[in-house]
């Protein structure tokens, strides 16, 4: 008999919760696990811990939490630091699906003889003919489908991982569900700030807990004229128009940093438009190398439109997206996730642009 023993990410979500009972429902073997990441965190505190325990005590299934605080750190936390040292704006739920709910969480399921993995995502996994392998899909979510946050997650343990939510397109049928199988955490609100910072004060969080301070510096022009003062470039994003302090003929926006310099660079809206963009720390997901231009949709950050491109890989770790359009705010650090239809074909982190 083919293995079915699934471990099952927890949060002690209503998502997570529908489903370990979706997954017992279909006849896997379920075994519950909340990963212990960070200490005040809004996905693993003790109020998680409980809500998680008690939906499995609920159906009969075990759960279990392991302590990964260190290697969230290193790879997460770190990451997030370093990235807006360097003038970059790091989406770290990327990170923490490749190294912890698709890194280590995968090792664990081998070590407790589980086949699979399964988390409460909105996206699709299933065996593509065409592409001969086992394919990262959309949701059929919408909004809510969750594939872009997956395109870093190793491709070799696709066809280990199950998103048993991939058919649901309402959120509210979830919560129905859990409802309808008393479920205690049917009406909980969702997590919506990065889990580690949950007052959303991420520049508090980077001046206590790195070195990281506020330095002054100029405002300029993209000419270089200078317009006023900054306090430190961790306090501006790519994009921005409010809170600059300055006063000017016509609107100004944030267009970039000079780091060496200690520069906050900004522009006219026009001069947020790009057409070429560069990605590294690429993973790819259909292929294992592109050797000749692709056209495919490409999403710039979660809540961005699709927008039509061509890629092509420039060495083992670049590939240059040539947009049809120009793009608005590109944003180094942030991800570029590629689509060929409803599939995943890869992506990277943003660089550079022009």
């Amino acid at each position: 008999m083919k293995n079915k023993r699934v471990l099952l990410g927890m949060s002690g979500g209503v998502d997570s919760s529908v489903s370990a009972l979706l997954l017992q429902k279909q006849g896997y073997e379920v075994i519950g696990t909340t990963l212990e990441l960070f200490v005040g965190s809004s996905c693993c505190n003790i109020d998680t811990y409980i809500d998680a325990k008690n939906v499995c005590n609920s159906l009969g299934i075990p759960h279990f939490t392991y302590n990964y605080k260190k290697e969230f750190r290193e790879h997460i936390i770190n990451d997030f630091v370093a990235c807006y040292a360097n003038c970059k704006t790091p989406n770290p739920c990327i990170e923490c699906n490749k190294y912890m709910k698709f890194g280590v969480m995968y090792e664990k399921a081998k070590e407790l003889g589980c086949n699979y993995i399964a988390t409460g995502h909105y996206a699709r996994t299933e065996y593509s003919d065409k592409y001969n392998r086992w394919v990262l899909k959309k949701s059929n979510a919408g909004k809510k489908d969750q594939s872009y946050v997956l395109w870093s997650i190793p491709k070799d343990i696709i066809g280990h991982v199950i998103f048993p939510l991939a058919e649901y397109a309402d959120k509210e049928e979830i919560r129905k569900i859990a409802r309808e199988n008393n479920l205690n955490v049917a009406n909980k609100p969702d997590s919506e700030d990065i889990c580690f910072v949950p007052d959303g004060n991420y520049k508090r969080f980077l001046e206590e807990n790195s070195d990281i301070r506020p330095k002054v510096g100029n405002i300029v022009t993209s000419r270089g004229d200078i317009l006023g003062k900054h306090k430190g470039l961790y306090n501006y994003t790519i994009g921005q128009r409010r809170g600059l302090g300055i006063a000017y003929k016509t609107p100004l926006f944030v267009l970039g940093f000079n780091k060496v310099k200690n520069e906050v660079i900004v522009g006219e809206e026009k001069e947020l438009y790009k057409t070429e963009v560069m990605v590294n720390d690429i993973n790819l997901l259909l292929v294992d190398r592109i050797d000749k231009p692709v056209e495919v949709d490409v999403k710039l950050r979660y809540s961005a439109k699709f927008a039509k491109a061509v890629i092509l890989q420039e060495n083992e770790n670049n590939i240059k997206i040539t947009f049809n359009e120009p793009q608005r705010a590109v944003t180094p650090g942030q991800s570029a996730v590629f689509y060929i239809d409803d599939i995943v074909f890869g992506g990277g982190k943003i660089i550079n642009f022009s």
